[in-house]
């Protein structure tokens, strides 16, 4: 069998209650008249036990309030002591602030009740002001105490409810920082693959063809493409380090790609694809005039710039086509083809990175991509690799890149 661990405080209430209520005995300070019927020790029973149940204020102040009403109500019928009815009203007060919500809300209403019936009743018995001061103490030995434990219980809730919206907020705020911190680290990966994955990929496949043919004039080409790929990939390397030094969006949309660079994006993947088999065209058919948010040009540069790099390690020979459509009011749409086959040849690996890269751009915009084989043309080669983006370009679209 087990027994509730009192608090301390209850504890020292509880004995200090005892002691002062024997003190006042012994020095014969009654609340009422010498009583001839009993003795003025029996005092000290309702005392004892209204000072005992004082150790139930916290862990059961429901059971605690009828023990010292019939205590207080035993005090009357005798010479009565100050520090029964001073217990009492501390009852009343924590029946309301650590009993249940219910409680805490009926007890000052029937307290309330309580003191008005009992006025109204004294006055009718004794036709005499002197009932509506009986009223008034009354009032202020239960309804005082139980509306005072409501004010503080309610600032307490109060309290609990603005500590708990801290936390709230303070997890809620831990977690939109970590959602950020996620969301630059995938945006520095994709731009770290966009930016080396094409030079890299240059650079493997043409020094596998230095290693592989022994052929001076091979040779000396393909260590020149690996020395431009080299500088313009250190170059982009650059660039990418001072974005991430400077906070500021402005930056990175002042030095960020654009789709007027594509010509030269494709005009370097034909020179990297020199005896490879493979053709590279670009079908522009954006109306003129229209403007891109730089969210989108980048995101389509990007997209073309991993679709020529995965042509140069996995195409086959045949031609890889960018074709660009957008019309004023409408989404941009990217698409690049180029065939499905395996060829011979210098090949760089691939990690599917890439894709993985494009699809999150894609998605950030609220887009939709596209990229797998499709039938290809009659009289052409089987299939085709296709990779299809269609970019929204509406005003209420600008998300960050």
């Amino acid at each position: 069998m087990t027994f509730p661990r009192f608090h301390r405080d209850d504890a020292i209430l509880a004995v200090s209650a005892f002691l002062g209520g024997v003190l006042l005995w012994s020095l014969g300070l009654y609340t009422q008249s010498s009583r001839g019927d009993l003795p003025a020790w029996t005092t000290l029973v309702p005392l004892t036990v209204i000072s005992a149940q004082s150790l139930l204020r916290r862990v059961a102040p429901l059971a605690m309030l009828p023990i010292a009403t019939a205590a207080l109500i035993a005090d009357q019928f005798t010479v009565g002591s100050l520090i029964t009815v001073v217990v009492f009203t501390d009852a009343v007060y924590a029946a309301v602030v650590y009993g249940s919500p219910t409680a805490a809300r009926r007890i000052p209403v029937l307290t309330g009740l309580f003191t008005v019936a009992s006025t109204i009743t004294l006055l009718a018995l004794f036709q005499d002001p002197g009932g509506l001061l009986l009223g008034v103490i009354i009032g202020f030995i239960t309804l005082a105490p139980a509306t005072t434990g409501s004010i503080i219980r309610n600032h307490r809730e109060a309290a609990d409810a603005a500590e708990l919206r801290a936390e709230q907020t303070a997890l809620l705020a831990e977690m939109d920082r970590v959602q950020a911190v996620t969301a630059e680290r995938s945006r520095m990966a994709r731009e770290l693959h966009d930016v080396v994955a094409n030079h890299l990929s240059a650079i493997a496949i043409h020094s596998t063809a230095a290693l592989s043919l022994n052929d001076p004039r091979t040779t000396e080409d393909a260590l020149g493409v690996i020395r431009e790929n080299s500088v313009a990939g250190l170059t982009e390397m650059r660039r990418l380090i001072g974005l991430l030094r400077n906070s500021g969006g402005d930056q990175e949309s002042s030095v960020a790609p654009t789709l007027a660079g594509l010509e030269s994006l494709v005009t370097q993947a034909a020179t990297h694809g020199v005896g490879s088999g493979l053709a590279f065209s670009l079908d522009d058919r954006r109306e003129e005039g229209a403007t891109l948010p730089s969210p989108v040009e980048l995101a389509a540069y990007r997209i073309v710039q991993e679709s020529l790099t995965n042509a140069l390690k996995h195409a086959g020979p045949g031609e890889v086509r960018i074709t660009l459509t957008h019309l004023v009011g409408s989404a941009l749409t990217v698409v690049v083809t180029s065939p499905f086959s395996s060829r011979p040849g210098p090949r760089a690996p691939g990690s599917g990175a890439g894709l993985v890269g494009m699809r999150e751009r894609v998605a950030l915009l609220e887009g939709e991509l596209e990229a797998g084989p499709i039938e290809g043309p009659p009289g052409g080669e089987t299939k085709i690799w296709c990779v299809r983006a269609v970019l929204p370009v509406g005003d209420d679209k600008e998300p960050s890149t």
